[in-house]
């Protein structure tokens, strides 16, 4: 059987497996009895030849059961791990719901245009606040990565979240049907940015746990550094409603049943 090295976002961690990247989602998610649920992002990865990890001891222990049930999970290593893989060897992300429905996406070399004035977006790895910006991802990323900053990260995985109206109007737009608990808190912290130009960036939510609400992604999922930067566009609102069917209703009801908002 083939070995495959995935890095789990939720929480940090490499890991080979002798399932592939959608038994592994399933997995994951709700584990061999199904008795367990929970949100699970990961990606594939290329061959690793030059991370600076045992995956020779990994491989060794990664064999299949003595009745031949494949091995689910060997984990190489769970401290560090984003900041060490090379970024050429991150494949496809899978979204993961709590009840184990997969959503692969492939990464773009080209990242949208953005005229918003306001981002809201939601740390993923190796840190998870919820952040407000006047930074578009590109920007943000320079930002949040940059060593001459005080506070900062070797590599940043990080979600663009919806915001509707208060994308341009953090005082007076429509709250509609943006799906976040503190809503006000939140429309307080944009209307801080609005107020202050000199600041780039506001928290919103310091300890807000790493899980997060699908149906709240804008346009996709980024992972970078300084300059480099890798994306995973979104699927559009017609292709959840056809080609994702089943998974975005599990998404949308399974973030409200276990409040991931």
């Amino acid at each position: 059987m083939s070995i495959y090295h995935y890095l789990s976002l939720i929480p940090e961690a490499l890991i080979a497996s002798m399932l592939p990247p959608h038994e592994f989602g399933s997995y994951l998610a709700v584990g061999t009895q199904k008795r367990t649920r929970g949100q699970a992002l990961f990606f594939s990865l290329d061959v690793l030849k030059q991370a600076p990890f045992d995956l020779g001891g990994a491989e060794r222990k990664c064999v299949a059961h003595p009745n031949g049930e494949p091995k689910h999970s060997v984990y190489v290593s769970v401290y560090r791990v984003l900041e060490r893989i090379p970024l050429k060897a991150i494949r496809n992300l899978f979204m993961v719901t709590p009840d184990g429905r997969v959503l692969e996406i492939e990464h773009t070399d080209k990242i949208p245009e953005y005229s918003q004035t306001y981002h809201l977006y939601q740390e993923i790895c190796p840190v998870h606040p919820r952040v407000v910006s006047t930074l578009s991802p590109q920007d943000f990323t320079r930002c949040i990565t940059d060593p001459t900053q005080a506070i900062h990260v070797p590599r940043i995985c990080f979600a663009d979240l919806n915001l509707g109206e208060l994308a341009e109007y953090p005082d007076k737009g429509s709250i509609r049907d943006l799906p976040y608990y503190a809503i006000e808190h939140l429309r307080d912290c944009l209307v801080q940015l609005q107020d202050d130009p000199e600041k780039h960036t506001k928290i919103v939510d310091r300890i807000h746990p790493q899980t997060f609400p699908y149906r709240s992604v804008s346009s996709g999922v980024f992972l970078g550094s300084g300059k480099e930067l890798l994306f995973w566009p979104f699927p559009t609102e017609k292709e959840l409603q056809s080609r994702y069917y089943e998974w975005w209703r599990s998404a949308s009801i399974m973030s409200d049943h276990f409040g991931l908002i």
